[in-house]
């Protein structure tokens, strides 16, 4: 019997096993860059239906962005949008049949989780530099940094694990239910299902923003340090 935790390969490609979760993974990124593409290659400053509609859901996830966060949402838009939209899709794949969706593999959601990890450090090198970076594991005091920086690897953990476990039981129910009961009685589990999928790109996409926006602002001079930084460089000049 194949554990639900086993990923069986399809094929190999060298000594490289390629999984259903892998196909699909790459077919939904396919198709969000060639949406994407096609959206967006003939945008007017008049804009038709499609474009306002589009311009209406961006408008939605900059005032997220500032809800959230209280930040600019320029910066974080592209990321966070294109981590919400994959997950989201990814989640609803179950719904085809045959299809098993990404995110209920382990390799996918810690996958996504380290990718949220590295861009963490991305936001925040180039926010505040490497110093700055560094500082935000100080924050609010130096005696936090040990608990800051396990922080930094617990949180990722428990992303990918929630994202796994809401995902991999719906799967399970919506199977079990069909092998027991037929193919109609699932029909409102498969629109919790969608609900649930829903919410759980929101909250990933929610929770990477905060961990984002937090290291950024910790990252941050004080007012003290940048009156200073301004008077060095005055003196320099």
């Amino acid at each position: 019997m194949t554990s639900p935790l086993e990923s069986l390969p399809l094929f190999f490609v060298g000594p490289v096993p390629i999984t259903s979760a892998i196909v699909t993974t790459w077919g939904i990124m396919i198709a969000l860059a060639l949406g994407a593409y096609s959206l967006t290659r003939r945008l007017t400053l008049v804009p038709s239906k499609l474009q306002a509609a589009m311009e209406l859901m961006v408008s939605v996830l900059d005032g997220q962005i500032r809800d959230t966060s209280g930040a600019e949402p320029a910066p974080y838009r592209g990321f966070i949008g294109t981590l919400f939209l994959f997950i989201l899709i990814a989640n609803w794949s179950s719904l085809i049949p045959g299809v098993e969706p990404p995110t209920a593999t382990l390799e996918t959601d810690a996958a996504l989780a380290v990718l949220v990890f590295v861009s963490v450090i991305w936001f925040g090198v180039r926010s505040g530099g490497v110093r700055g970076y560094l500082k935000s594991f100080a924050a609010p005091n130096v005696i936090m940094v040990p608990l800051n920086m396990l922080e930094t690897v617990t949180r990722t953990f428990s992303m990918f694990v929630r994202l796994f476990g809401n995902v991999m039981s719906g799967v399970f129910v919506i199977g079990i239910v069909a092998s027991l009961a037929g193919l109609l009685v699932p029909i409102p589990l498969m629109a919790l299902d969608l609900l649930t999928g829903l919410v759980q790109a929101y909250i990933f996409a929610v929770l990477a923003m905060v961990f984002i926006t937090a290291t950024v602002e910790d990252g941050k001079p004080t007012s003290r340090e940048a009156a200073s930084n301004s008077a060095s460089n005055a003196k320099e000049l």
